[in-house]
């Protein structure tokens, strides 16, 4: 035989080698192992407060009382308000000489007014009496929006709960904001839950 032969015969026997080990036993292609799909990504509503968020105390320079607000928020203080801000949540932490201890009627009265003129597209909610840790709040539920994203231009709409605590001649107001869609319930309770008095 020559050479090209020889070449011919060794390429049909390659060919034939590889068609046989494409097959199964039924002779049919033998199909892939199909690969595991991705894990499917965590998608929280934007403004939901991670449940591995740690908490440290605040403590206001007048002292009187100490609340824990998240770790690692951005810190500012306006008269006698302290915010705590991170994204899109917010906690308001201000104090204020008060005679008696607020009712729901004095709340109705005197803050949702207050409120809704300080408030952009101000809904008013519910007011009702709830217990802490500390004791007995006035909370005030409602919504507003948030001001224009400097970028954006866009403003985001916020469900509030605003807490009153009485104590000592004074009232403790806690103020907690976040979008609408957002699922805050166990850190709003945390931070409500951490008020103490001396």
């Amino acid at each position: 035989m020559n050479m090209r032969g020889t070449c011919a015969a060794s390429a049909t026997v390659v060919l034939v080698v590889a068609t046989l080990a494409g097959c199964g036993a039924s002779g049919s292609p033998a199909a892939a192992d199909p690969k595991p799909p991705p894990a499917p990504a965590e998608s929280n509503p934007p403004g939901d407060i991670p449940d591995n968020q740690v908490y440290v105390v605040f403590k206001p320079p007048t002292g009187g009382f100490t609340v824990s607000v998240p770790e690692g928020w951005a810190r500012t203080s306006t008269g006698p308000v302290t915010a705590f801000t991170d994204k899109l949540n917010r906690i308001e932490v201000s104090e204020r000489a008060a005679a008696q201890a607020p009712t729901i009627a004095s709340v109705t009265a005197r803050d949702v007014p207050a409120l809704a003129k300080a408030v952009s597209g101000f809904a008013p909610g519910k007011a009702s009496e709830v217990t802490r840790k500390s004791g007995k709040a006035l909370l005030y539920t409602y919504q507003g929006n948030t001001a224009p994203d400097p970028v954006t231009g866009k403003a985001v709409r916020d469900a509030f709960e605003r807490y009153v605590f009485h104590h000592d001649s004074r009232d403790i107001v806690l103020t907690l904001s976040g979008p609408v869609t957002a699922d805050n319930v166990d850190p709003w309770r945390t931070v409500t839950d951490s008020l103490r008095w001396p």
